[in-house]
């Protein structure tokens, strides 16, 4: 047990009356933010949906860096999307505005969670813990993030423009869009933990940096499998786009753990 404190008297019967006040809490406010995502509609789907279009950030600046380098001018696309269910528009509204609502509610449910198991920890382990906690929620929301205005974004414009005939025109559903963002959000969000697992491990003398330099062609040839898992696609472009990212973070991973597994 941690350090006295009132929670520490409490009996089992107790603790899960805490447990279910908590989970109330988080569904509550998860809800709210949803409910409030849901009236603003229009502000947040021109965000998800802003990679479709040659005006995102992200072709500017690549488009601007190609013109300085090559001299050419890129060329606008612009892929349009359409829907193929009677209520899919209105369901993907509902379950945007609950990620959307899951997503503001994070920093409070994570701040419920600890506060519920703190009690059972001391003091040198609730400090890791919250060290974990907070650099594995900021390095998943990197991963988010990364995913959203780099690898997506090509991805989306490679595959969503591709023709293998000028006569074969491409009509991309809302729902494939969306499945595809989410998937691939959730994904690299995951992936981008890999230096916390590996910090811990590292922390427990089960993996070393000696190990993960040995091992470096056999994990190169793993993280191949992982992005051809991942990506919707089979294409190079795709698979490259999300292996070289993974392939960093195992690179920087290799300096959060020690040379040597403890004897």
């Amino acid at each position: 047990m941690g350090e006295e404190s009132g929670n520490d008297n409490m009996s089992f019967w107790e603790h899960l009356d805490v447990l279910r006040g908590s989970l109330i809490r988080i569904v509550a406010v998860t809800v709210l933010c949803g409910i409030v995502a849901f009236f603003f509609k229009e502000h947040i789907f021109a965000i998800i949906l802003a990679p479709k279009s040659s005006d995102f950030v992200t072709y500017k600046l690549f488009d601007r860096l190609s013109s300085w380098f090559s001299g050419g001018e890129s060329q606008a696309f612009s892929v349009q999307l359409i829907n193929t269910g009677l209520a899919a528009q209105f369901a993907i509204h509902m379950k945007t505005s609950l990620y959307v609502g899951l997503l503001l509610s994070s920093p409070y449910v994570l701040y419920l969670l600890f506060r519920f198991v703190s009690p059972a920890l001391y003091e040198n382990e609730r400090r890791y813990t919250s060290r974990v906690v907070f650099s594995g929620y900021f390095m998943f929301l990197l991963g988010v993030l990364l995913n959203y205005f780099l690898i997506f974004p090509f991805t989306f414009r490679f595959l969503g423009t591709y023709q293998v005939d000028a006569g074969v025109e491409n009509l991309i559903s809302l729902q494939s869009y969306m499945d595809t963002l989410l998937m691939m959000s959730l994904m690299m969000g995951i992936l981008f933990e890999l230096p916390i697992v590996c910090w811990l491990l590292g922390k427990l003398g089960v993996l070393s940096a000696d190990f993960m330099r040995h091992y470096r062609r056999h994990a190169i040839v793993v993280i191949l499998l992982i992005a051809a898992i991942i990506t919707p696609t089979s294409d190079v472009f795709t698979l490259s786009l999300v292996a070289l990212p993974i392939w960093s973070l195992y690179e920087l991973s290799i300096l959060f753990v020690p040379r040597r597994k403890k004897a």
